[in-house]
């Protein structure tokens, strides 16, 4: 079974930037999608940005559109995050999950008994 960690996050103000990295216990082929969610408190996990293999589509929510990019560390196929223009709204659980699906432009879903995630980096945003 695939285990992932997430690192980088930590108490930011309002206008800062971080930047998240994953890792994996072992590398990920590059058919298979990989991304970032979020859990803000009291709400639903929902997909941040995602990516299909090299060259392939990029996906972002709405709501981090210029402001967040995604990358990918091409030994293990594992994604980064660049947040910038952080804002309060941002703040919340940062997972990565490996083997979700990209649908339309800015939706990333998981699959049951396919997506993999870790246990998330918290981010809270906060003057």
């Amino acid at each position: 079974q695939l285990q992932v960690g997430e690192s980088g996050g930590h108490l930011v103000q309002p206008g800062g930037s971080l930047r998240l990295s994953c890792v994996t216990s072992r590398g990920i082929s590059d058919t298979i999608a990989s991304g970032w969610f979020r859990q803000a408190p009291g709400k639903e996990r929902e997909g941040v940005s995602c990516m299909s293999g090299p060259g392939g589509h990029i996906n972002y929510a709405t709501s981090v559109k210029g402001r967040f990019t995604i990358s990918r560390d091409t030994a293990k196929n594992t994604p980064y995050l660049q947040m910038n223009d952080l804002k309060p709204e941002d703040t919340g659980v940062y997972h990565c999950e490996s083997g979700i699906v990209l649908r339309g432009e800015d939706t990333c879903v998981e699959v049951e008994d396919f997506t993999y995630w870790g246990e998330g980096t918290q981010v809270p945003v906060s003057s």
